[in-house]
């Protein structure tokens, strides 16, 4: 597999390009501990953590016979959303983005984070003009990003285009296999090294790898 063989680059924002694994740690801990439930360590939120959020929160602790998904859901994204500034980029992504961009192929966004968000964080790191398309979902609740993922997919079909899908749990494999797209990924403490490579697809150590 080769990055600059392939027509459009497919990126995954949370984890992939912004390092917020931590913030997201951190943030679910504290709602844990508020609920009288032991906080999580980075290894035990990658090893848990996954696509349909939901259920990832059942696997934290949360008992939804006693409080909706909602409650906790809406708590953790207001709180992430006042804090989103102290997640950085991970490094190189600007290097890398500059690179693919300077080779002529076309780079796209897509996100299971809501979309309006997703835009005003993106410009905020001053990376919006890197990407013909910024797709997140309509909601909050992270449930997939698999419907807007295909948009995608029928958007930038072509005999002539080769697309690869860039992300870091298993849900972009997934999402990948669904558009039909190749899939490499990076463990980004957002899910463990080992359960990425239960996908059965490339895994890299950083981003600089892609090049």
């Amino acid at each position: 597999m080769k990055v600059m063989d392939y027509t459009d680059i497919v990126w995954d924002w949370n984890g992939t390009l912004l390092d917020d694994a931590p913030l997201c740690c951190e943030i679910m801990s504290e709602q844990l501990v508020s609920r009288g439930l032991p906080p999580l360590s980075l290894e035990r939120y990658g090893a848990i953590f996954g696509f349909p959020v939901e259920a990832y929160y059942e696997r934290a602790g949360f008992d939804f016979s006693s409080e909706p998904f909602e409650i906790p859901a809406r708590q953790f994204i207001a709180v992430y959303e006042a804090r989103r500034h102290e997640a950085p980029l991970r490094p190189g992504v600007a290097a890398v983005l500059e690179k693919v961009r300077d080779a002529g192929i076309r780079q796209h966004l897509l996100s299971a984070y809501s979309h309006g968000s997703l835009e005003t964080v993106v410009e905020s790191h001053g990376l919006t003009g890197f990407f013909a398309t910024i797709a997140g979902i309509p909601d909050v609740f992270a449930a997939s990003k698999l419907d807007r993922g295909l948009e995608l997919a029928a958007a930038i079909a072509g005999p002539e285009r080769r697309a690869l899908l860039i992300g870091d749990t298993d849900h972009d494999q997934e999402v990948a296999a669904e558009m039909g797209i190749d899939c490499v990924l990076i463990p980004a403490g957002h899910q463990s090294r080992e359960r990425l490579e239960a996908c059965g697809v490339p895994v890299l150590s950083s981003l600089d790898e892609l090049l």
